[in-house]
Protein backbone atom coordinates (compact mmCIF):
# COMPACT_ATOMS: atom_id res chain seq x y z
CA UNK A 1 0.00 0.00 0.00
CA UNK A 2 1.53 3.37 -0.79
CA UNK A 3 0.69 7.16 -0.67
CA UNK A 4 0.89 10.04 -2.56
CA UNK A 5 1.03 12.42 0.79
CA UNK A 6 2.03 10.69 4.26
CA UNK A 7 -0.30 12.54 6.82
CA UNK A 8 2.12 13.72 9.77
CA UNK A 9 3.73 11.34 12.34
CA UNK A 10 2.04 10.17 14.67
CA UNK A 11 3.14 12.01 18.16
CA UNK A 12 1.78 10.23 20.98
CA UNK A 13 1.29 12.03 24.69
CA UNK A 14 4.60 11.38 25.87
CA UNK A 15 2.77 10.17 29.57
CA UNK A 16 0.22 8.28 27.83
CA UNK A 17 0.83 4.40 27.79
CA UNK A 18 -0.96 2.29 25.05
CA UNK A 19 -2.59 -0.84 25.67
CA UNK A 20 -3.85 -3.69 23.15
CA UNK A 21 -7.36 -2.70 23.13
CA UNK A 22 -6.58 1.15 22.79
CA UNK A 23 -5.08 0.34 19.49
CA UNK A 24 -7.90 0.28 17.80
CA UNK A 25 -8.87 3.99 19.05
CA UNK A 26 -5.39 5.09 16.98
CA UNK A 27 -6.43 6.45 13.62
CA UNK A 28 -5.31 4.20 10.53
CA UNK A 29 -3.69 7.07 8.73
CA UNK A 30 -1.74 7.83 12.42
CA UNK A 31 -0.58 4.15 11.45
CA UNK A 32 -0.27 4.47 7.53
CA UNK A 33 2.54 7.57 8.72
CA UNK A 34 4.61 5.11 11.31
CA UNK A 35 4.71 2.37 8.26
CA UNK A 36 6.02 4.96 5.82
CA UNK A 37 8.77 6.19 7.77
CA UNK A 38 9.73 3.07 7.98
CA UNK A 39 9.69 1.70 4.67
CA UNK A 40 11.39 5.60 4.03
CA UNK A 41 14.68 4.27 6.10
CA UNK A 42 17.72 3.49 3.51
CA UNK A 43 18.14 0.28 5.20
CA UNK A 44 14.65 -0.96 4.76
CA UNK A 45 15.64 -2.70 1.24
CA UNK A 46 18.65 -4.88 2.59
CA UNK A 47 16.42 -5.74 5.58
CA UNK A 48 13.12 -7.10 3.78
CA UNK A 49 12.93 -9.01 0.46
CA UNK A 50 10.50 -11.71 1.05
CA UNK A 51 9.69 -14.41 3.85
CA UNK A 52 9.97 -18.60 3.00
CA UNK A 53 8.15 -19.25 6.26
CA UNK A 54 10.67 -21.54 7.13
CA UNK A 55 10.87 -20.73 10.86
CA UNK A 56 14.73 -20.93 10.58
CA UNK A 57 14.68 -17.07 12.56
CA UNK A 58 12.50 -18.46 15.31
CA UNK A 59 14.54 -21.23 15.59
CA UNK A 60 18.13 -19.44 16.06
CA UNK A 61 15.98 -16.49 17.89
CA UNK A 62 16.99 -16.92 21.75
CA UNK A 63 14.00 -14.15 23.08
CA UNK A 64 11.58 -16.18 21.27
CA UNK A 65 12.10 -19.32 23.79
CA UNK A 66 11.29 -16.99 26.63
CA UNK A 67 8.78 -14.94 24.89
CA UNK A 68 5.74 -15.07 23.05
CA UNK A 69 7.64 -13.76 20.31
CA UNK A 70 8.45 -14.88 16.75
CA UNK A 71 11.02 -12.72 14.24
CA UNK A 72 9.02 -14.15 11.76
CA UNK A 73 6.13 -12.79 12.41
CA UNK A 74 7.49 -9.46 12.17
CA UNK A 75 9.00 -10.28 8.76
CA UNK A 76 5.71 -11.51 7.52
CA UNK A 77 3.88 -8.61 8.68
CA UNK A 78 6.32 -6.06 7.03
CA UNK A 79 6.40 -7.86 3.66
CA UNK A 80 2.56 -7.98 3.50
CA UNK A 81 2.60 -4.42 5.07
CA UNK A 82 -0.28 -5.04 7.31
CA UNK A 83 -0.81 -1.54 8.83
CA UNK A 84 -2.40 -2.83 11.50
CA UNK A 85 -0.31 -5.53 12.94
CA UNK A 86 2.93 -3.34 12.79
CA UNK A 87 1.27 -0.78 14.65
CA UNK A 88 0.80 -3.49 17.37
CA UNK A 89 3.93 -5.10 16.82
CA UNK A 90 5.67 -1.82 17.30
CA UNK A 91 4.18 -1.32 20.71
CA UNK A 92 4.18 -4.23 21.92
CA UNK A 93 6.61 -7.66 20.29
CA UNK A 94 9.89 -5.31 19.10
CA UNK A 95 10.62 -4.85 22.85
CA UNK A 96 10.95 -8.39 23.52
CA UNK A 97 13.69 -9.07 20.50
CA UNK A 98 17.48 -9.43 22.18
CA UNK A 99 18.58 -7.39 19.60
CA UNK A 100 21.54 -10.45 18.87
CA UNK A 101 20.72 -10.73 15.02
CA UNK A 102 20.77 -14.26 15.52
CA UNK A 103 17.90 -14.38 12.88
CA UNK A 104 19.92 -12.85 10.14
CA UNK A 105 20.94 -16.60 8.70
CA UNK A 106 17.42 -16.41 7.19
CA UNK A 107 18.29 -17.86 3.64
CA UNK A 108 15.97 -15.33 1.95
CA UNK A 109 18.59 -13.16 3.03
CA UNK A 110 15.85 -11.01 5.31
CA UNK A 111 17.11 -9.45 8.78
CA UNK A 112 14.05 -9.45 11.12
CA UNK A 113 16.25 -7.86 13.68
CA UNK A 114 17.46 -4.91 11.10
CA UNK A 115 13.28 -4.19 10.75
CA UNK A 116 12.72 -4.45 14.77
CA UNK A 117 15.66 -1.57 14.77
CA UNK A 118 13.73 0.78 12.15
CA UNK A 119 10.84 -0.24 14.75
CA UNK A 120 12.04 0.64 17.35
CA UNK A 121 13.53 4.12 16.32
CA UNK A 122 9.86 5.23 14.75
CA UNK A 123 8.42 4.19 17.58
CA UNK A 124 11.01 6.54 19.91
CA UNK A 125 11.06 9.34 17.20
CA UNK A 126 7.32 9.32 17.34
CA UNK A 127 6.99 9.28 21.46
CA UNK A 128 4.99 6.24 21.53
CA UNK A 129 4.29 5.74 25.08
CA UNK A 130 5.21 2.26 25.11
CA UNK A 131 8.71 3.24 23.51
CA UNK A 132 9.10 5.20 26.41
CA UNK A 133 7.52 2.47 29.26
CA UNK A 134 10.00 0.05 27.22
CA UNK A 135 13.20 1.99 27.82
CA UNK A 136 12.62 3.10 31.12
CA UNK A 137 14.34 0.28 32.99
CA UNK A 138 17.46 0.93 30.83
CA UNK A 139 17.94 4.77 31.74
CA UNK A 140 20.63 3.69 34.17
CA UNK A 141 22.24 1.00 31.25
CA UNK A 142 22.70 3.74 29.10
CA UNK A 143 23.75 6.63 31.89
CA UNK A 144 26.18 3.80 32.15
CA UNK A 145 27.54 3.50 28.93
CA UNK A 146 27.53 7.22 27.51
CA UNK A 147 29.34 9.17 30.81
CA UNK A 148 32.32 6.09 30.79
CA UNK A 149 32.57 4.35 27.45
CA UNK A 150 31.85 0.96 29.35
CA UNK A 151 29.21 -1.40 29.76
CA UNK A 152 27.06 -2.56 32.65
CA UNK A 153 28.93 -2.23 36.02
CA UNK A 154 28.04 -5.52 38.55
CA UNK A 155 27.23 -2.51 40.64
CA UNK A 156 24.09 -1.55 39.09
CA UNK A 157 22.56 -5.14 39.08
CA UNK A 158 20.35 -4.45 41.75
CA UNK A 159 16.69 -5.41 42.57
CA UNK A 160 15.35 -1.52 42.37
CA UNK A 161 16.92 -0.91 38.86
CA UNK A 162 16.24 -4.72 37.57
CA UNK A 163 13.04 -5.73 38.92
CA UNK A 164 12.33 -8.08 36.17
CA UNK A 165 14.70 -10.20 36.71
CA UNK A 166 13.01 -11.61 40.18
CA UNK A 167 14.31 -13.02 42.84
CA UNK A 168 17.72 -13.87 41.71
CA UNK A 169 19.11 -10.53 41.02
CA UNK A 170 18.98 -9.63 44.94
CA UNK A 171 20.88 -13.20 45.75
CA UNK A 172 23.39 -11.50 43.10
CA UNK A 173 23.55 -8.06 44.38
CA UNK A 174 24.16 -9.07 48.08
CA UNK A 175 27.25 -11.40 46.95
CA UNK A 176 28.64 -8.99 44.37
CA UNK A 177 31.58 -8.33 45.47
CA UNK A 178 32.34 -12.32 46.44
CA UNK A 179 30.65 -13.22 42.33
CA UNK A 180 33.14 -10.26 40.68
CA UNK A 181 36.65 -11.47 43.01
CA UNK A 182 36.11 -14.80 41.64
CA UNK A 183 36.55 -13.95 37.78
CA UNK A 184 40.11 -14.25 37.24
CA UNK A 185 41.24 -11.62 35.17
CA UNK A 186 42.62 -9.08 37.12
CA UNK A 187 41.27 -6.37 35.21
CA UNK A 188 37.78 -7.20 36.44
CA UNK A 189 38.50 -7.34 39.82
CA UNK A 190 35.91 -4.69 40.53
CA UNK A 191 32.10 -4.04 41.59
CA UNK A 192 32.57 -0.53 40.07
CA UNK A 193 33.34 -1.01 36.53
CA UNK A 194 33.97 -3.55 33.65
CA UNK A 195 37.40 -1.79 32.57
CA UNK A 196 38.76 1.72 31.91
CA UNK A 197 38.07 3.56 28.80
CA UNK A 198 41.36 6.12 28.37
CA UNK A 199 40.20 9.79 28.00
CA UNK A 200 41.13 10.36 24.74
CA UNK A 201 38.69 7.84 23.48
CA UNK A 202 35.67 8.69 25.84
CA UNK A 203 36.04 12.54 24.17
CA UNK A 204 36.05 11.06 20.75
CA UNK A 205 32.64 9.01 21.60
CA UNK A 206 31.10 12.46 23.07
CA UNK A 207 31.75 14.69 19.77
CA UNK A 208 30.72 11.73 17.41
CA UNK A 209 27.19 11.33 19.49
CA UNK A 210 27.04 15.18 20.14
CA UNK A 211 27.56 15.66 16.53
CA UNK A 212 25.36 12.85 15.15
CA UNK A 213 21.27 12.33 15.55
CA UNK A 214 22.20 10.00 18.92
CA UNK A 215 21.42 12.78 21.64
CA UNK A 216 18.76 13.58 19.68
CA UNK A 217 17.00 10.68 20.13
CA UNK A 218 17.94 9.90 23.58
CA UNK A 219 15.94 13.70 24.51
CA UNK A 220 13.26 11.78 22.48
CA UNK A 221 13.04 8.59 24.77
CA UNK A 222 13.90 10.72 27.97
CA UNK A 223 14.46 14.17 28.27
CA UNK A 224 15.92 14.07 32.04
CA UNK A 225 18.16 11.07 31.06
CA UNK A 226 19.33 13.52 28.13
CA UNK A 227 19.61 16.39 30.08
CA UNK A 228 22.03 14.53 32.79
CA UNK A 229 24.26 12.58 30.18
CA UNK A 230 24.73 16.04 28.16
CA UNK A 231 25.73 17.74 31.34
CA UNK A 232 28.83 15.28 32.09
CA UNK A 233 29.60 15.46 28.42
CA UNK A 234 29.46 18.95 28.22
CA UNK A 235 31.73 19.33 31.59
CA UNK A 236 34.48 16.65 29.91
CA UNK A 237 34.87 18.42 26.76
CA UNK A 238 35.08 22.17 28.17
CA UNK A 239 37.67 20.56 30.30
CA UNK A 240 39.32 19.46 27.40
CA UNK A 241 39.91 22.51 25.43
CA UNK A 242 36.56 22.02 23.24
CA UNK A 243 34.07 24.41 22.55
CA UNK A 244 30.65 23.31 23.29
Amino acid sequence: MSVTAPPAPFTADPGATLSPDSYLDVAYEDKLALWEEVKADDRFPDYLYGCYECGICVAACPSARFYDFSPRKIAQAAAREDVELIFEQMNDDVWNCSQCFSCNRCPRQNSPGGLITLLREVAVRNGLGTAKEALEGYGRVVYKIMTTGTQISPDMLQPDAFPDWGPDVEKTSDNLELWRRALPPETLHTTEMSWQVSDETLIELYLIWLHSDVMDMIAEADEGLHMIILDVMEETLEDAGYEV
